[in-house]
């Protein structure tokens, strides 16, 4: 990369508040050693974090986790957010929200929430988050809806509710939805533990973007489905975050700042922490955030491909994972030396499975057995 001048702002912050969390689902993208990493930023770090990403640029907020309501600071936070101008999201499970917190949420000046079922069922959801949230769930939608924030509802696709997308749709309708993203598990973290449980097959995934299909020609407008296919199934690799350190700037609980979510996982490099640098230092200066911006790094054959601009060498976290190697191709491309490592799983999906492997949900206990960080 050249010189910082040609580096443009961050335009999204995603402050993720805390990895507490009351779910325990098998798919959660928190890193799977979050528990050694207790230690949460205070109010005031916060704070400045939100100021300083202001003042270089970032002009949307999304508060995450975990789940962003265990912060008793919450409205705090979104109120100083809407004071400095950003656009600010909210990105939860429901679990925590209650009339007196919407209102005071809405009062801050929150602009928009994202709520997130597991299922279209009490019996389902309740499993795949190991915890008996449905209920509360429903209560949180009809909590939205009632303090007139678009009802806008988001649930992880997998091989053990894929086939249920006809009722996960059916119930999106019936919770007067604006907005249904159903978006198909992509394998980091804790998916990528439970990808042999978790990963479906191409039929599958093609029968369920039919049936997604069929349901947006029928609501028209009346609400708007989104449909991400996992990208196993693809043959070229998305651009990371829309490319490396180009709009995307996490910062985790305990202070590091990430150009993605996932990234910590990634060996050599040093990521920076808001509590010894300042955001346009680590934006514009820092070396996590330089190494893979733009294509000056890409090897081959990505350095010759004419696309390389549209994906950028793909994920360096899928990379990793696959392949040991953060400058590798992403696999997912067919042109990578290790895309049989994507066709060999796309086979495994279609075997039945004789030895059951039992799921590895989120958790505490579960953080602290694992040895490695993805």
């Amino acid at each position: 990369m050249g010189m910082s001048e040609a580096i443009g702002p961050p335009f999204w912050l995603l402050a993720e508040l805390t990895y507490r969390c009351p779910l325990h689902c098998a798919f959660c993208y928190n890193p799977v050693d979050f528990a050694r990493h207790e230690e949460e930023l205070s109010t005031e770090d916060w704070l400045r974090v939100l100021r300083e990403a202001r003042a270089l640029g970032a002009v949307q907020c999304g508060f995450s986790g975990g789940e962003p309501l265990q912060r008793d600071d919450l409205e705090v936070l979104v109120a100083e957010a809407h004071r400095l101008g950003y656009y600010s999201n909210l990105i939860t499970s429901g679990i925590g929200l209650n009339e007196r917190r919407i209102r005071a949420l809405k009062d801050a000046g929150l602009d928009h929430i994202q709520l997130s079922f597991q299922d279209s069922t009490r019996e389902v959801n309740d499993f795949l988050s190991s915890t008996r949230t449905f209920d509360l769930k429903r209560k949180a939608a009809a909590l939205i809806k009632s303090q007139n924030y678009p009802m806008v509802m988001n649930c992880v696709i997998h091989r053990l509710n894929i086939e249920h997308i006809e009722r996960i749709i059916e119930l999106a309708v019936e919770l007067d939805a604006d907005y249904l993203e159903l978006a198909n598990v992509q394998f980091y973290a804790w998916a990528q533990r439970n990808r042999a449980q978790l990963m479906p097959t191409h039929e599958q995934l093609q029968r369920a973007e039919a049936i997604t299909q069929q349901w947006r020609e029928r609501l028209g407008t009346r609400m708007k489905l989104l449909f991400v296919v996992p990208d196993y199934y693809e043959s070229r690799p998305k651009k990371c975050m829309n490319g490396w350190g180009n709009v995307f700037l996490t910062v985790t609980p305990d202070g590091t700042a990430l150009p993605c979510h996932t990234a910590r996982m990634l060996p050599g490099l040093a990521f920076p922490n808001v509590r010894e640098m300042n955001v346009a230092d680590i934006w514009l200066r820092s070396e996590g955030f330089n190494r893979y911006r733009g294509t000056g790094w890409l090897p081959e054959p990505c350095r010759s491909c004419p696309e390389k601009e549209k994906d950028h060498g793909g994920c360096r976290c899928q990379a990793y994972m696959l392949t040991q190697d953060a400058g590798a191709t992403d696999p997912v491309c067919d042109k990578s030396a290790h895309h049989e490592l994507i066709l060999q799983a796309r086979e495994q999906a279609t075997q039945p499975k004789l030895t059951e492997q039992p799921l590895i949900f989120r958790g505490p206990a579960e953080s602290r057995r694992i040895d490695q960080p993805f």
